[in-house]
């Protein structure tokens, strides 16, 4: 646990009841280990849909489709997500959902490989949501700052690694080095791109949220 694992059961206690559909999605999601975000991940995610008031999403990582319905529940009635999923066996249950919540018009699943997708995608989005392959965010990272409007935001899961960040490569298991070592590099690369202005959260299993920043005027 990132935080405290007391904290984080009163925190997600005080969460409101999901529906029935989302209720469902998650407990076939959680019995068949299927990848989707934590509560208080959810909560964050809704509340920032709320405030940036979109008009066009991305999601990187449909898996079931949780997280786009948690943010087609709080968006904006005219805005659309596009969503890119590459498991084979996720994308007809997700596609299902979409259609069970009454949100087929305005998600649009594309199957593929997101390094592909993404160079063929013309934006701008306003806002990006990034929870697929964790070793792959820094290479997408160029793509995904082509697709951003100015001042969009982009909402990075699953930044640290429970935890394991912040220990030496040498310190986490073998098969998990490569994945440690780029998830390092893309962080740093986050903090320190000149067109970004992003916070690193410990909620859930870590989350940044990325601000591509705007022209400002010259001062006088």
């Amino acid at each position: 646990m990132i935080v405290r694992e007391r904290i984080t059961d009163y925190i997600n206690s005080l969460e409101p009841d999901r529906s029935p559909l989302l209720e469902e999605i998650v407990k076939k999601a959680r019995a068949g280990r299927v990848p989707i975000i934590r509560d208080e991940t959810a909560a964050f995610l809704k509340t920032m849909t709320v405030l940036k008031q979109p008009k066009a999403i991305l999601e990187v990582g449909t898996a079931v489709g949780y997280s786009a319905l948690l943010m087609a529940e709080v968006m904006p009635s005219d805005c659309r997500i596009t969503t890119i999923e590459k498991y084979e066996k996720r994308i007809p249950e997700a596609k299902e959902n979409f259609l069970l919540a009454g949100e087929s018009n305005r998600i649009t699943l594309l199957e593929g490989d997101a390094e592909e997708i993404l160079k063929g995608l013309a934006g701008p989005f306003d806002m990006i949501f990034m929870d697929a392959a964790k070793g792959q965010y820094l290479s997408w990272l160029p793509e995904l700052l082509r697709l951003m409007a100015p001042g969009g935001l982009l909402i990075s899961d699953n930044v640290l690694q429970d935890g394991d960040i912040v220990e030496s490569r040498y310190a986490v298991e073998r098969r998990n080095r490569t994945i440690h070592t780029r998830m390092r590099d893309y962080l740093y690369e986050l903090k320190h791109c000149d067109k970004l202005e992003t916070s690193i959260i410990p909620i859930g299993d870590g989350v940044t949220i990325s601000v591509l920043k705007q022209d400002l005027p010259e001062r006088t």
